[in-house]
């Protein structure tokens, strides 16, 4: 495993993270790959009911990451993770249960509070663990680490696509549940990391809710993270129907992906220095994410296969520049506006905008990119462009006000 922390006390704590990282993305990757037709084929639910309990279930863990990540501020970021990665592996095993739409709705509410508040005590303790200048690098790691995992997870759930049989389906869910028992025993591993707010304090829980430049900055990352269903659900959909391309380069784009964040993920976020440059580097990210739209439009042109192809290639690469620069430049703002005694807080309302594009995202994409053609892909490139422009000016608002 890659050293994380450059200080020998701190090289284990990195290590932990890094394979608590690995060992939750190995079955998330499983789960995501296979759960769909789980839910359809199984548990007897329309793809309709799928989505919107899914689309609600994410709703609800945006909401939810705020005081899952004061709890943790009061009680302590490690204790915290332990019990939400075990939580965690308790919903997906909930799944298993669901055979209506109500249940359905209720396990999909307590998987994306649990993973949401997950990541938001994650990122709290990672701010407690590391120095200032080294915490977006080490996130860097962990991000290669994750979507390593996400890759072999996937790998899993391609297994049980290919058999197709009930018990297939569980054991992925098993696994995917064990692999959170994992994280919890590695995460258990870590040093105590002392609670940083008081519980007897008389600060109102909902601080970073009045906390208005820091509001503008979350929704502007939000915005951003519309990137986020783009390999899922936007550009697999434009393949298959807009484009000449074989329906294999879904897959190869998606394994492309993987690979470039793995391989580079780090070496951009290297980059960062101070926050004015984390500021500037989101704002590249919204030029490069509309050049990629832009790369993706041009592919339904023509009738070639071959030529087609190369140029989803071209715009895929483009596009997993866009999600490095923007990734490593969010995660750094999000650190350092963030007060030292409120990081789990204040992780759970930045990281919320990672649920909020869960959610939204699918429907909003399919509607507007897929649905709408060129222009649709334009129209969501000047929306990445300005959310990025506009970092600039909230960030600088927010610094102001630290």
């Amino acid at each position: 495993m890659t050293v994380l922390l450059e200080r020998p006390k701190t090289r284990r704590p990195g290590r932990l993270l890094a394979a608590a990282q690995l060992a939750g993305s190995l079955g998330d990757g499983a789960f995501l790959t296979c759960s769909v037709l789980f839910f359809t084929r199984i548990a007897g639910l329309t793809p309709a009911q799928v989505g919107l309990g899914l689309t609600l279930g994410w709703a609800v863990g945006s909401v939810a990451g705020v005081p899952l990540g004061h709890l943790a501020d009061r009680h302590g970021a490690r204790g915290s993770a332990v019990l939400l990665a075990l939580a965690t592996g308790t919903s997906i095993l909930a799944f298993l249960v669901v055979r209506s739409p109500v249940t359905f709705v209720l396990a999909a509410c307590l998987y994306g509070s649990c993973q949401t508040g997950l990541a938001a005590v994650r990122q709290a303790l990672l701010a407690a663990l590391a120095d200032p200048e080294r915490r977006t690098r080490i996130r860097a790691h962990l991000q290669s680490a994750g979507n390593a995992g996400l890759a072999v997870g996937a790998g899993l759930g391609g297994l049980a696509l290919s058999a197709d049989t009930a018990s297939a389906y569980l054991t992925v869910f098993v696994l995917d549940a064990a692999a959170f028992v994992v994280t919890a025993a590695l995460l258990h591993a870590l040093p105590a990391v002392p609670r940083t707010a008081s519980p007897h304090t008389g600060a109102p829980k909902s601080a970073v809710l009045r906390d208005r430049p820091y509001a503008l900055v979350t929704l502007l990352n939000a915005i951003l993270l519309l990137r986020m269903p783009l390999p899922s659900v936007a550009i697999p959909l434009w393949i298959v129907e807009h484009t000449a391309a074989p329906g294999w380069t879904v897959s190869a784009l998606f394994v492309l992906n993987t690979v470039v964040v793995v391989v580079l993920q780090v070496r951009v976020a290297g980059r960062l220095t101070t926050l004015g440059s984390a500021a500037r580097m989101v704002r590249r990210s919204g030029v490069v994410l509309m050049a990629s739209c832009v790369g993706f439009a041009l592919s339904a042109l023509g009738t070639s296969p071959a030529v087609a192809f190369a140029v989803l290639v071209a715009g895929a690469l483009v596009q997993v520049l866009g999600e490095m620069l923007q990734s490593a430049g969010s995660w750094e703002i999000g650190f350092a506006l963030a007060p030292a005694d409120k990081q789990g807080e204040y992780q759970g309302f930045f990281g919320s905008g990672t649920s909020v594009a869960r959610a939204v995202g699918p429907v909003v994409l399919s509607t507007v990119v897929v649905g709408g053609g060129l222009a649709g892909w334009l129209v969501l490139g000047a929306v990445f462009v300005a959310a990025g422009w506009a970092m600039g000016p909230a960030v600088r608002w927010a610094a102001a006000t630290r």
